[in-house]
């Protein structure tokens, strides 16, 4: 069962996961309910309350591992992470190795295209395995939570089969990425989805609750991507989608520190009359009774 007590303290363990396919390390934080007192704490230039290295609570808690964007981090997404521990949730935040802020060399490559479901597999072993925390997450209670191509990355976990593109291919035939669905994966959440690397056969054996959330202006990823996957899901039944009016393509991402707030950096803005921090508290409540529906009842 999950908890909903406010009192409980954000705890955070910061590991290496190494990956012998890549030959790359991912760096992996694990957020989870914690006995401690927090204080602000940097991850470059993100700040976030936590209590690093605290006891965690006691308890069985589901898992949930945010993937996030391309050139990304996953500390973009650190008041949705902080509210679903506070409700009782361990939350892996794994920075994709080749496709981040610090490093985006395999940016729109199949390698990275590869890369990107296994790195979630693999934390969810480093965080089902962890001497810390490995007896207090449920291992057959795990949801993928991934932004733009973070939900690429969300949907091939969850068994979609994608293909590459003429950019990855550099004019070749398309061809099947190799990629490995993770039957411990038993939801996802996909918020605006970017989907180009799937056709309509793609997604046969994706048979888990889908929660999918949009932005009306988003310009990057239309609409049209998320109706792949409604279209394409063999029972819609299980997708719930909503579209955000006024919604851009980062709207769902934590707002950013004042330094990284201008207007030449698009990621920090919203579009006029628009405020993400006003949504925000929906979107976490819809995210957190989705998890609670599909995961807790298990």
């Amino acid at each position: 069962m999950t908890n909903t007590d406010t009192n409980l303290s954000c705890g955070c363990r910061l590991l290496s996961v190494d990956d012998a396919v890549q030959g790359a390390v991912i760096p992996l934080a694990l957020l989870y309910p914690a006995i401690g007192t927090e204080s602000e704490e940097h991850f470059g230039p993100y700040p976030l309350e936590v209590a690093k290295d605290a006891p965690p609570a006691a308890g069985s808690w589901p898992l949930v591992v945010i993937s996030h964007g391309n050139s990304g981090t996953p500390w973009a997404y650190r008041q949705m992470a902080k509210h679903l521990v506070q409700a009782g949730y361990v939350v892996a935040l794994p920075a994709h190795t080749g496709n981040t802020r610090l490093d985006n060399t395999l940016a729109g490559t199949s390698a990275n295209l590869e890369n990107r479901p296994r790195h979630i597999s693999l934390s969810i072993d480093a965080a089902l395995g962890d001497a810390v925390l490995g007896a207090h997450i449920a291992d057959a209670r795990v949801a993928v939570i991934g932004h733009s191509i973070g939900a690429y990355t969300a949907l091939a976990v969850a068994g979609a089969q994608p293909w590459t593109g003429p950019h990855e291919s550099k004019g070749a035939p398309p061809s099947p990425v190799n990629v490995r669905a993770d039957s411990r994966v038993r939801a996802l959440v996909l918020l605006n989805p970017a989907t180009p690397w799937y056709v309509a056969a793609s997604f046969t054996e994706v048979r888990v609750p889908i929660l999918i959330r949009t932005g009306e202006q988003d310009k990057l990823t239309p609409l049209e991507h998320a109706y792949r996957v409604i279209d394409g899901v063999p029972d819609p039944s299980l997708v719930e989608h909503k579209d955000i009016p006024g919604a851009n393509h980062f709207a769902f991402m934590s707002k950013f520190p004042p330094e990284m707030t201008r207007p030449n950096f698009q990621p920090s803005q919203d579009l006029p009359g628009f405020d993400r921090e006003a949504i925000q508290p929906e979107l976490f409540a819809d995210i957190t009774a989705f998890l609670t529906r599909t995961l807790c009842a298990v």
